[in-house]
């Protein structure tokens, strides 16, 4: 064998070897992820329209599927149907402003109504919505709700999440302070168990605040040791400041162990379907690429299906 056929075998083999490092870097980066970049669709009429813009992110999104006040949940199969298989799913069982509106009997029999048909296809069941909101009525009302749907939730081995609002400053009645209402009243099965407690906030409603976030969410993990923390919802009606905010939000940098993003813009389907003439979605887009550049380390990676 001559010296270039030996420089060739041996440099075939060093290429071989470096594919196959670099496969199984991948495997173990796909195996080991944790970050959630997720958008809220508030309906889901032209649901073709949304699938496809859901698809065409380059990494997989998590999907809140707002279900509409007393409407049932066979409206949302073919919805639901038609986004597994582009995205993770997690179902907000009742938006907070139509939870007055409904008695206990009704959100619990919602409850049983929709686990039980999509239960299969919904991947993170939102229990509660703002649930430290003012305008939810009446507190022994609000907590019998959201604790008959967290434990009909982990009685079916479904994932549970709970949305808070976040308020500082600008709440009505002392006692809705996020922090303060949820220790006050949060089950302490709830504080060690919940999968996911994510947090609402629009700058627009709290006097255009932008929170100390890493200080925020290192006193939530205090308080849900075991749960992961996010954004659950935020977004903005000024068309001038959707930019600015989807970058400030999807970029955000917390350090907070199981600590995995979410963000849930609520405009999603407003401001990002047909994907291809809506500019706000190569933003959203570019937003969340920046982001993974940023957490560039295994610990802090993309949710995919079953890895959440």
């Amino acid at each position: 064998m001559s010296k270039t056929d030996c420089y060739m075998n041996n440099l075939k083999s060093s290429l071989f070897l470096l594919v196959l490092l670099v496969t199984v870097n991948s495997v173990t980066v796909c195996q080991s992820n944790r970050k959630m970049y997720g958008v809220t669709i508030d309906a889901v009429n032209n649901i073709n329209n949304i699938v496809t813009a859901i698809s065409n992110h380059r990494y997989r999104m998590t999907t809140r599927i707002v279900f509409d006040e007393w409407m049932p949940a066979t409206n949302y199969s073919v919805a639901v149907n038609k986004l597994d298989s582009v995205c993770v799913i997690m179902g907000e069982l009742l938006d907070s402003y139509y939870v007055n509106d409904y008695t206990v009997a009704q959100y619990k029999a919602r409850t049983d109504e929709y686990m039980g048909l999509l239960g299969g296809k919904v991947d993170i069941w939102e229990i509660g919505n703002e649930v430290n909101g003012e305008w939810l009525g009446n507190k022994d009302s609000v907590l019998a709700k959201i604790n008959y749907a967290y434990n009909k939730a982990r009685a079916l081995n479904y994932r549970t999440a709970l949305t808070l609002y976040y308020n500082k400053n600008c709440w009505e009645n002392p006692q809705n302070e996020m922090f303060r209402w949820v220790n006050a009243n949060i089950s302490n099965d709830m504080k060690q168990n919940l999968d996911y407690v994510l947090v609402s906030y629009y700058e627009d409603d709290c006097n255009n605040l932008q929170p100390n976030w890493q200080v925020v969410f290192d006193s939530l993990h205090v308080i849900f040791p075991n749960s992961n923390l996010g954004i659950g919802e935020c977004g903005t009606t000024n068309t001038v400041r959707k930019e600015e905010y989807i970058n400030r939000y999807y970029r955000m940098n917390i350090t907070t162990p199981r600590y995995i993003g979410g963000y849930f813009w609520w405009y999603y389907r407003q401001d990002c379907v047909p994907w291809t003439t809506k500019p706000l979605w190569g933003v959203l887009e570019y937003a969340i690429r920046a982001s993974v550049l940023m957490n560039d380390n295994y610990n802090n990676e993309l949710i995919r299906d079953g890895d959440y």
